[in-house]
């Protein structure tokens, strides 16, 4: 999993830019290559719902989606283009407003996902925690994806939460049921096989829990069989990625000595990071 977001990072970071007071910003019309828009009005079309949305969720429309202009030369003439001086948050809520369907659009989703809850670490460097910190922070963050994902499976019509879940384990580890990966990790009965993942597995499984919400939802996506269907197919997209980029497979990446139970006891906490 390490490596899609190494390969994530390459695509993304390149086209960073960084302004006199230090901070990081991407430019609209960079972004739109990226994502494999070919018309620059229907990439506008997205950013202006992400607008909307960021104004809805209460930010500051200056802050993150200042206007800035770019003259261009078209023939012998020069003319003044738009564009947008985007901030991360910015690019998180606009890669939501893309389209499912385009791989870059999932990668880039995740990525900017990541990087923008890294940013709730109160400057705290995500890649300098300890493997228990990122265990427990990434544990988090899959808690709160998985009560998001439930509330619009139910919308869809599930009833049967274990199959629904399964369903997206079975994509992502090659068949194996949430009972088949307890078994393999040697877990005690019910014991909640995500609190025995490392950070790489949880980042994969993360993946996998946001992408099946974001797509039950921006589908509209209804009937049981079609949730289990779109979690199973989501989950197997998630697995061929990893497979793609030279990863290791989840089942194959080791399950700690200690589960988030056991951490959060010995450091007498409940959660971690996560607001």
């Amino acid at each position: 999993m390490n490596n899609i977001i190494n390969y994530e990072s390459s695509i993304f970071e390149g086209i960073k830019h960084i302004d006199e007071k230090g901070n990081e910003y991407w430019l609209a019309r960079e972004l739109q290559k990226v994502f494999e828009y070919s018309k620059w009005e229907n990439f506008h079309n997205v950013i202006k719902e992400a607008i909307i949305s960021c104004k809805q969720s209460g930010y500051n429309i200056d802050d993150h989606f200042p206007e800035v202009g770019k003259m261009v030369r078209t023939g012998d003439s020069i003319r003044r283009i738009v564009d947008f001086k985007l901030s991360r948050l910015a690019c998180y809520i606009i890669v939501q407003n893309g389209d499912p369907r385009k791989e870059i659009i999932a990668l880039g989703q995740t990525y900017f996902a990541i990087q923008t809850r890294k940013q709730e670490l109160s400057e705290q460097d995500y890649s300098l925690l300890s493997e228990d910190d990122k265990r427990l922070y990434t544990r988090e963050l899959t808690r709160k994806g998985n009560l998001k994902l439930n509330q619009t499976a139910k919308k869809a019509g599930v009833k049967n939460f274990d199959k629904f879940h399964n369903a997206g384990y079975k994509g992502l580890y090659n068949g194996e049921t949430a009972d088949d990966i307890a078994k393999r990790k040697r877990l005690r009965y019910r014991e909640d096989i995500l609190d025995n993942m490392g950070s790489s597995e949880l980042i994969a499984n993360m993946f996998r829990i946001d992408l099946t919400e974001q797509k039950l939802r921006k589908e509209n996506i209804i009937g049981e069989g079609n949730a289990n269907n779109t979690h199973y197919k989501v989950g197997k997209k998630v697995r061929e990625t990893i497979e793609e980029l030279g990863g290791t497979l989840p089942e194959d990446l080791p399950t700690p000595e200690k589960s988030i139970k056991e951490l959060e006891k010995n450091n007498n906490i409940t959660s971690i990071y996560v607001e």
